[in-house]
């Protein structure tokens, strides 16, 4: 049995919510070095039709960039719940605060140290350290000077190897509770996959209205997420299992 089982037998019952990097694909040593399996877009696809389209990404990415490698328009949260299209195409959006450009220059020279990643997102910065893990405290002293200069209405979200600045306003947790109030999610048991602290927002909504959180990877990390997965490959290995059993 794996944590996916009532979702094989009842697909109908229950709403998938997928985080994309290090859930759905394996990470990568850069953002863009990512690589999409082939028959992934497919297998959503698929899925997404047995469960009547109860099927979200929820990710730190933008939308126009999952929509550029998946090729297809899932309902998705991107850059954290900053950005939401709904199951019926309509997309809402959390205002970006001032203050962004500011950021952009405080951060700026990070460009040109070997191993760390400026990702400007347009409405969130992120600052990845991947390939230069000794700069792990130089990276996020710098991220927690220019919060303080853009003021309350930013926030930091840490990850795998990363920090981000990010709108205060957009949690992945507001994002798949927002989807769980519309159809065709509204009334299914929400299932929410993810890898990392960015997703941990979704596991206890998710458990409050009779579903379940899924962390893929690493078991002995703190999380709220009732179940775990050993890697993406394995996830996609059991959601391709379902996606063509009917």
């Amino acid at each position: 049995m794996h944590p996916l089982s009532d979702l094989a037998t009842r697909p109908s019952d229950h709403a998938i919510f997928l985080d994309i990097d290090g859930t759905l694909i394996d990470l990568a040593p850069t953002p863009e070095g990512v690589e999409i399996p082939p028959d992934l877009t497919e297998m959503l696809r698929r899925l997404s039709d047995r469960m009547g389209g109860a099927l979200a990404l929820v990710t730190g990415r933008r939308i126009d960039w999952a929509d550029g490698r998946f090729g297809h328009a899932f309902p998705m949260a991107g850059l954290h719940g900053f950005e939401r299209r709904r199951a019926d195409g309509g997309m809402q959006m959390v205002e970006v605060p001032p203050g962004l450009d500011l950021a952009r220059a405080r951060l700026a020279h990070f460009a040109d140290i070997p191993g760390m990643v400026v990702e400007d997102k347009a409405a969130a910065l992120t600052l990845h350290y991947r390939g230069a893990p000794d700069r792990q405290a130089e990276a996020e002293a710098a991220m927690e000077v220019v919060a303080r200069e853009v003021g309350d209405a930013w926030t930091l979200q840490r990850g795998k190897m990363m920090i981000e600045l990010r709108p205060s306003g957009a949690s992945k947790g507001a994002a798949l509770t927002a989807f769980l109030s519309e159809a065709p999610f509204k009334g299914r048991r929400p299932i929410a996959i993810g890898d990392d602290v960015t997703d941990e927002a979704m596991f206890p909504i998710a458990s409050a209205a009779g579903g379940i959180g899924i962390r893929v990877g690493d078991p002995e990390q703190p999380t709220a997420a009732k179940a775990h997965l050993p890697s993406p490959e394995a996830l996609r290995d059991i959601l391709r299992g379902i996606a063509w059993a009917g």
